[in-house]
């Protein structure tokens, strides 16, 4: 039996920044990971993107947690020298039904804090990227990319170096509400069991946040709170196309994603994706019959891409509250104390723009955590 005033589930990069943040405000804190690193599920299996804002709705969380997040990114990328860059992005409107869409999103994105955008016309688009076709677009000179792992790694080492114990290969199989907090059963790759006692529990669990607040004794389907699944699949362009873009180009988006995009890494290396396929099972593995699929819907504002010019490379599951058939879901962050368990503080639908959100979440989180201190 060990005691903390924190205990966080999870170690992507949410859970790692909220560890940075409570462990910085003086906080005793113990992160527990079932795998062996940190961010091997959601945080790295995404394309890396610092979103300036534009897509959410007006005064939702994903709206201004990703306006704040943005800003404290930025900074902490300059302050602590981690790889980003900020390259902008182009929106683009490719057949006339998509330009009232897209100039929604325009407007939503100034609403929402997105930074200076401006609408463009074609031959705009033209000077800007000359190799994209599209008959309008929007520029976002907000948005970039960032090296996730750097990122991970910051908060990695703010949260220790002021007394954060992280503890991988070590699995949470239990969540009891007791007179001071809550115990924490966990259970080591060795299997060795052990019980830790906290007065909070920040359940940052990713993939399973919704099954864990369900083993904390909340009733996930009346709350809404059961997962959907959705992957997506990434496809890696030829090498010989490094270049081929210098700025992030999404097209108009679809129903649960932002459609297929086209962004690069820091090294260059170029990458489509990603698609929405809502699944049952976890599974990383990419189907290479989708090549002409994704090659055709990067066609439409990228006319030149030959389908051989693709690889399959990586997938990545979001932990979707919105369904198949359903309209906008918001992040919870949230404590379950109108549900009678004060205390828990749940992070659950946290997909895109949670990179970009982190730190932002983070001090929303010492904020809620704040109260039971």
């Amino acid at each position: 039996m060990t005691d903390f005033v924190v205990g966080i589930i999870g170690a992507g990069v949410v859970g790692l920044a909220c560890a940075a943040r409570l462990a910085s405000a003086g906080r005793s804190v113990v992160l527990l990971e079932r795998n062996s690193r940190p961010g091997q599920e959601t945080s790295t299996r995404n394309s890396g993107v610092i979103h300036a804002g534009l897509y959410y709705p007006i005064g939702s969380l994903k709206a201004t947690l990703c306006v704040e997040g943005r800003k404290l990114l930025y900074r902490r990328c300059r302050e602590q020298n981690l790889g980003f860059r900020q390259t902008g992005k182009l929106l683009v409107a490719t057949e006339p039904e998509e330009e009232a869409k897209v100039q929604a999103i325009y407007e939503r994105g100034l609403a929402n804090g997105a930074g200076e955008l401006r609408p463009l016309e074609r031959a705009e688009v033209a000077r800007l990227e000359p190799r994209v076709s599209a008959i309008s677009g929007v520029w976002s000179p907000e948005s970039g990319i960032v090296d996730v792992h750097d990122l991970m790694y910051s908060y990695q080492k703010e949260a220790g170096d002021h007394g954060a114990i992280l503890v991988f290969q070590t699995a949470v199989e239990g969540v009891e509400r007791t007179a001071h907090g809550f115990e924490l059963g966990t259970r080591s790759a060795g299997g060795e069991r052990a019980t830790i006692a906290c007065r909070v529990v920040v359940n940052a669990a990713g993939l399973y946040a919704d099954r864990m607040a369900e083993k904390a004794g909340l009733d996930i389907d009346a709350l809404r709170y059961r997962y959907h699944w959705c992957k997506g699949d990434y496809f890696s362009l030829d090498s010989r196309l490094r270049g081929l873009v210098q700025h992030l180009v999404y097209p108009a988006p679809v129903h649960a994603g932002l459609g297929i995009h086209i962004t690069f890494d820091l090294g260059g290396k170029m990458t489509l994706g990603p698609d929405t396929e809502y699944v049952s099972e976890l599974s990383y593995v990419v189907d290479p019959d989708k090549r002409a699929r994704f090659a055709s819907a990067a066609r439409r504002y990228l006319p030149e891409l030959k389908d051989e010019q693709l690889s399959a490379d990586y997938a990545g599951i979001r932990p979707k509250l919105q369904g198949p058939k359903d309209e906008f879901r918001d992040f919870v962050v949230e404590d379950a104390a109108p549900h009678g368990l004060p205390g828990l503080i749940n992070l659950i639908g946290i997909e895109s723009p949670g990179v970009t959100a982190s730190e932002a979440i983070g001090e929303r989180v010492r904020g809620l955590c704040a109260a039971y201190f």
